[in-house]
Order: structure tokens, then sequence, then C-alpha cells
């Protein structure tokens, strides 16, 4: 009897649930991280798994920003310090203290490209409540930025589309 109950409970719940996404719309949310003195959002969508740091093998010849190549779950993929990726400039060496709250961030299987970014910090889940403000993308930004958003400290957080990301020929092009 109580099983019962309890079914019809969720139930309710799960009716509930699909109500207000129905009246609501979908709502875009994104992976919060810090890469640098930057802070991102990855929509969710176009995110794959997390994985914490492991050393990976550095390729010869190849971008500043490519940090080499890592085995994630028995696949290969190559990794792309994020931070550096975007200024442009190499970054400083972290130490392993550093490397302790870096993560790997693998793209979407769906966006076929074996890639993780390597990011310094998780920032946790966000959505669209989560900000007090957003400014459109800014003029002669990378083709990758999205909007801009300001949450209710001030800080301000970077939209990228990893989808268009994927497809840029300067990401694609490891070689130095």
């Amino acid at each position: 009897m109580a099983n019962r109950q309890a079914l019809r409970e969720l139930q309710t719940r799960l009716a509930d649930r699909l109500q207000i996404a129905r009246t609501q719309g979908v709502a875009p949310s994104w992976l919060a991280v810090e890469a640098g003195t930057k802070k991102y959002l990855f929509p969710l969508s176009q995110a794959g798994e997390i994985f914490p740091w492991v050393s990976t093998q550095l390729v010869p010849y190849t971008q500043s920003w490519f940090a080499g190549v890592a085995n994630l779950r028995g696949g290969l993929f190559g990794v792309v310090d994020l931070a550096s990726f975007v200024s442009g400039q190499v970054a400083p060496p972290k130490t392993e203290l550093a490397r302790s709250d870096c993560r790997l961030i693998v793209l979407n299987s769906a966006l076929q490209v074996n890639c993780a970014l390597l990011i310094d910090r998780l920032a946790g889940l966000r959505n669209q409540a989560a900000f007090s403000d957003f400014s459109e993308k800014a003029p002669g930004a990378p083709a990758f930025f999205g909007h801009q958003y300001v949450d209710p400290n001030g800080a301000s957080w970077q939209e990228i589309n990893l989808q268009v990301l994927a497809q840029q020929a300067h990401f694609l092009t490891i070689g130095a």
C-alpha cells in the first residue's frame, strides 16, 4: 500500500514538473568554470564529462595553448588550456596545489572532437536566474563568445559556445 502511495506522489511531482516546463519553456543552463582570471559559462548540452587533472603527454611542435594528450577512460583526448587559448598568452606553470583544483572538461561527443578543456576551477551549475544582467556579444569578440552575464556580486561571466569553438580553424590547428 505504501508503495502505491509513493508511486502516486512521484507521478504527481513529475506531472507538475512537466507542466511547469511546458509553460515556462527551456531556460539556458550552464556549467560555470574559471580559467585564469576569467569566468566562463559552457552550455550543458555541449559539455561532456568532467575529469580531475591527469598528467598529459606533451606533443612537440604544437601551439603553446595545447597542453598535450591525455588518456581519459581509455580514449585519447587533446587537451587545450582554455585560459592560454583565449588570451593568446602562455600560461605560467601551475603548482601541484593549483593542479588539484584543475579539471578537464570533455566536449560533448556529438561535437565529434576528441578534446578536453583544461580549466582552473569548477564553479558549479548556473541558470539564467543566477544573473542580474546580461549584454550582447561585444564587437570584435571571438566567434565562439556568446552573451556576457553579470551575477548579483558584479562578477562578469562570458558564455562560450563550445560547438562554434570546436569548428574554429584556429582551435583545430594545433601545429605551431
